[in-house]
Formats: C-alpha cells, structure tokens, sequence
C-alpha cells in the first residue's frame, strides 16, 4: 500500500509539472532571445552573426522599421547578391496567389463562401465519401477544404516538359516522391490540413474566371500595380541576376521548375518584397493594390486553428498576436534542395523582416521566428519546434529532481515508521 502511494505521488507530480513545463515552453519562458533591447540594431547585429555562423549559401535580409527599411544585408558565397537578385520562394507563392484571389473577391467575380464546382469546368474533384460542394475559396485559402495531399510539389528540370494544370490536378508530382491523389478526404470546415493541392485548384480557379493565364492575370493584379518588376511565376532559369541554387551543405545544385506556379512557383527580390511589404503597410494600400483594407484584414483574420492556437487566415499564416489583437502575418516557404524563404509583418508596429535563402531549408525561418519573439515574446506558430526542445530538457531535468526529492521524502518516512515500531517494542 504504501508504494502504491508513491507511485500515486510520482504520477501527480510529473502530471503538474509537464503542464507547466508545456505551457510555460510554449509561452516562451524559457528560450533565450537574439538581444534583450528593443533597439533594431541590436536585433540585425545579433542576425548577422547568425548568419555568419549558419549559412552556406546566398542570402538576403531586410529589416523594416516603421514602415521604413532599416537595414539591408547581403550575402553571396561564389557571386554578388544585392536587393534586386532574384530567389524562388518556394510556398511563399500561396501567400502571393491568395492576394491575387482577394482581388476576384473584391470584384465581386469570386464568392468566398460558395462551392468552387460553380466556377470550375476544365476539372474537377474526384468524388469520394464527402460531397464536393462543401469545398470554397475561404477554405481553399485557409487549407480547410478537406483537402490532405500535404504537397509539397516535386521540382521539374530545366528539360522536362512542364504538365498541364489539369493533368497535375489528376496526378500531381509530389517532393515526396509517393504517389498523391488531390481529392476530399474529410468533411470539409472539419480541420485544418495543410494542402498544396488547394492553391493548385485556386490557380485554376484564377484561370477559368478571368479566361487569361495565371500568369499574365497576377502580373497585371499584384505586381505591376506594385512595381514589382523583378518577381515572376515564370521558370526562375530564365531570369537574369538570380541566385545560384545550392543544397544544405553548400554544394551547386540545379534550379528546378515547378508545374505549380499558384503554389510553390514564385520568385522574387528583396526589392520586390519590400515594396509588397510597405504597400500592405500602408494605409493607402488600395492605391498600389486593387483590394480595400477591409479585404486585406480579412486576409489576417483566423480561419484556422493548429494546437488550438488560431494560426491561419486567407492565405497567411497567422504568426503569433500582436499588442493590439492584431496578428503578425506573411507566410514562409521551404523547398528542395535548400530553399527558404520568409515575410512576416507586424501591422500594429509596421514593422516586418524579410528573409530569402539559398542553401539552408531552415535559415530563413529560424531568423523569422527570432524576429517574432523578439516582437511578441512568444513563439510563433512555426516555431513550436524551436522551443520544445529546451522544453524537453527542462522537463527532464526537473523530473529528476521531483523524483529524487519523493523517493527521498518516502525513504524518510520508512525510516521514520521502522524506527517508531522498534522504539514501541
């Protein structure tokens, strides 16, 4: 009896320390931030060094206070990378397709909240256990379609002939490798469920409501209005002041070509992006892009949910809360061989950091989630995994301790209760 009492303790006590330790951990009480100031200087310094340490590739950092570029930093391993070089962006393309979306909606030619079946004809969803009519914008937007393929699109060599958005919709090359079917495979508003498939079906949407290629349609939408002369859903290949393409070692690797330009196709500068970045920062932001405020908040609004921590808008990723109930907003991308990329914004500071690399999957996004926390002080939702870790051993360590001190505590009272029995004899 009295052991199981012990083990009755151990359990309670480890139960009550995990909880703090999981909501401390993801609270951010025990990562130790880049700098302690407030001052961005400190902040970029104490990026460069990262930098410096970690990275084998290109890169380029742009730091914006105040609506206004602070600083700017370049790095090339074999050539010379300023603001203007251009870098694919990987997944950092649905951020950029779901503006393009916005831009329908705000013309009325795009319902977010009807079944997107109405728009389609050149293809459609393969029919299964759900019905297809629960499958909309929004949901496409904020991967709560039903959708599960989790692509993840495989690259294309220079050589190869690129699909059709029909034949990828049917069978999708996926970076996986394993064969990947885009069809409803849950209710759809159920869950979130990341889907590369979704944006591919908005590509499409995109070109059978405005009847022009998705291309030539988010060149005269977004970045025309924007100025953004060096950014491109086209082969990144073809483009001159590009970035060398590099693993994570730092080994040259070939520059791939994507078939699905809506979801993982984009490419653009530190220039470029920073122009995004200041017109969404503006409060004239209707004057550079053909979309109200209005439209572009809901953009930010939380479509969905990820560990119960409101983590997804219309086609933004929903970092962490900021000062004001607002959210700090953008979206990463992360692809083969090594490509990272990372715009995340503060609109109650009007502040943002711009990150693309080549040669790291993990650089950009690591530098994006310092910024986060050293903005919020919390984690932000793609940076769980950065603070789990030092979570973990916390939790270790402390459960050594809790244990030593019960086992303790319980070897004194045996003792105690020995001796009091022999002392009565």
């Amino acid at each position: 009896m009295f052991y199981l009492k012990v083990f009755g303790i151990v359990l309670v006590a480890l139960a009550c320390w995990g909880g703090f330790v999981g909501f401390s951990t993801l609270n951010g009480w025990w990562h130790i931030p880049l700098t302690t100031s407030s001052d961005p200087k400190s902040f970029i310094d104490a990026a460069k060094r990262i930098v410096a340490e970690r990275n084998v590739g290109n890169l380029a950092l742009v730091l914006v206070e105040e609506s206004v570029v602070y600083d700017e930093y370049f790095v090339g391993v074999s050539q010379a990378i300023n603001r203007e070089t251009v870098f694919p962006v990987a997944s950092m393309s649905k951020w950029i397709t779901a503006l393009g979306v916005m831009t329908l909606v705000e013309h009325d030619d795009l319902d977010l909240d009807v079944p997107i079946s109405r728009y389609l004809t050149r293809w459609k969803l393969p029919s299964g256990d759900f019905s297809s009519e629960g499958v909309t914008v929004r949901r496409l937007l904020s991967h709560t379609s039903g959708l599960s393929d989790g692509l993840g699109f495989g690259d294309y060599t220079a050589e190869e002939a690129i699909p059709t958005l029909e034949d990828s919709l049917t069978n999708p090359r996926s970076s996986s490798g394993l064969p990947v079917q885009i069809s409803i495979t849950r209710r759809p508003g159920e869950a979130w469920d990341y889907s590369g498939g979704g944006y591919l079906i908005l590509e499409l949407l995109v070109e059978e409501v405005t009847g022009e290629t998705f291309e030539s349609y988010m060149q005269a939408a977004i970045l025309q209005p924007l100025g953004m002369s060096r950014s491109t859903f086209a082969y990144i290949g073809e483009t001159d002041n590009k970035t060398i393409s590099y693993d994570a070692v730092g080994n040259p690797a070939p520059l791939f070509r994507y078939a699905a330009s809506g979801a993982t196709g984009f490419s653009s500068s530190a220039a470029d992006l920073t122009r995004l970045v200041q017109a969404l920062l503006s409060d004239e932001a209707a004057l550079s892009i053909p979309a109200r405020a209005t439209t572009l908040e809901k953009m930010r609004e939380p479509n969905a949910k990820i560990f119960g921590i409101d983590a997804w808008g219309l086609g933004t990723i929903l970092y962490a809360p900021t000062a004001s109930g607002d959210y700090i907003y953008g979206h990463d991308g992360q692809n083969e061989p090594a490509i990272n990329a990372t715009v995340r914004i503060n609109p109650t500071t009007h502040d943002a950091i711009i990150v693309l690399v080549s040669g790291s999957p993990s650089l950009a996004t690591y530098l994006g989630f310092e910024w986060v926390f050293w903005q919020t002080g919390v984690p932000d939702v793609l940076g769980i995994g950065y603070v789990t870790d030092q979570g973990m051993k916390i939790f270790s360590y402390g459960s050594v301790i809790i244990l030593m001190m019960i086992f303790f505590g319980a070897w004194r009272m045996r003792r105690r209760s020995a001796s009091s029995r022999i002392s009565h004899v």
